[in-house]
């Protein structure tokens, strides 16, 4: 079987100083870790999930799944969970599980080969020999992702994250083995890497990228250099030869973030652009307006009554929202919450 050991935030209870005593808190549970074994790899590797709300009360339900890369215990997972779990207060995006894959030797692992003249610069920098990509790609394909499968209640959508590195990874699978996942959050990925090498490539890469329905979700932070220009050199080749069927968006942050800030802005603007939910504006009571309320028409009840769709949906902002609000009661709204994005067709 397999080993496990519940990830837990225990919650701190401060005795009584004139009792003397201590007393064990409540921990509060965010997720569970699973060591699997990789044939891939060689031995054991860790993974760590979270399962959304309501997982086991809706038995019927299948649920997209979306890829932490460095999503160790200790790593991404739990301020990536704690933002997933923000969904179940506020419900501004669909549920989804949540698995951490976490990395040993991450800067071994998850790069990219490089030129041979700069291979041993990059070995002493790094303190790892770079090139390891293609082979945690068989993992994730081979171990992970099945392992998930049989265990869980997968919809078969399936997206990947990460940041830096790991963003540099994502972009570099999209190109690779673009049916491994459907969507992609790459975060300020180092496209900087071996001479923007891959940055360079990107063009002629998309040109020759086969259809697809892949989602694209694309930031970065105040990085500077050749960090953001290997970005905009991605952004000006997706916004010329990105295959049609390709839905992306960039949505740059460098105005409010650095590259050690941006993750958490990133994630749940991705979150919620990549899987937005409807909402309706309600009209509030006769105390917040300082008015009497009106009564609810028999037009607004029966919008009440239709489900949401594609077709009755209104997509705006919330900024545009508060000047119509009166006329936007008990209507169904996308609303674009967060960041806007510089350019692209994710979410149209």
């Amino acid at each position: 079987m397999l080993n496990n050991a519940m990830i837990a935030v225990g919650a701190l209870m401060l005795a009584a100083p004139a009792l003397g005593q201590s007393s064990l808190g409540e921990p509060v549970t965010i997720g569970t870790t699973y060591t699997i074994p990789s044939a891939v790899l060689g031995g054991e590797r860790r993974i760590t999930v979270r399962l959304p709300l309501g997982y086991v009360e809706q038995p019927e339900m299948r649920f997209p799944v979306v890829y932490v890369i460095d999503g160790g215990p200790e790593q991404d997972f739990p301020h990536i969970a704690g933002i997933v779990q923000s969904r179940d207060m506020n419900y501004s995006f669909g549920r989804f599980i949540l698995v951490g894959v976490e990395t040993v030797n991450r800067r071994a692992e998850i790069s990219p080969p490089v030129r041979a003249d700069a291979l041993a610069d990059y070995t002493e920098s790094l303190g790892a020999t770079p090139g390891g990509a293609a082979e945690f790609r068989r993992f994730l394909a081979q171990d992970v992702k099945p392992w998930v499968e049989q265990a869980y209640r997968t919809s078969g959508q399936d997206a990947v994250m990460g940041e830096s590195l790991a963003g540099l990874f994502i972009i570099e699978t999209l190109f690779e083995q673009p049916d491994l996942f459907d969507d992609w959050i790459a975060v300020s990925p180092s496209l900087w890497w071996d001479n923007m090498k891959l940055a360079i490539a990107a063009p002629a890469r998309l040109r020759q990228a086969a259809g697809g329905k892949e989602r694209l979700y694309l930031t970065l932070a105040n990085e500077g250099y050749r960090h953001e220009e290997g970005v905009e050199r991605m952004v000006d080749a997706l916004r010329s030869d990105a295959p049609d069927d390709w839905q992306w968006a960039y949505v740059p942050l460098g105005r409010s973030e650095t590259h050690g800030t941006i993750y958490h802005t990133a994630a749940l603007d991705a979150f919620r652009l990549l899987y937005g939910t409807t909402t309706r504006e309600y009209r509030p009571a006769s105390e917040m307006l300082g008015r009497e309320a009106a009564p609810r028409t028999a037009a607004e009840q029966a919008m009440l009554d239709t489900e949401c769709t594609a077709q009755n949906t209104t997509a705006l902002t919330p900024e545009s929202a508060a000047m119509g609000r009166d006329r936007l009661f008990y209507r169904c709204l996308n609303l674009d919450l967060g960041p806007v994005a510089r350019e692209g067709n994710l979410g149209e």
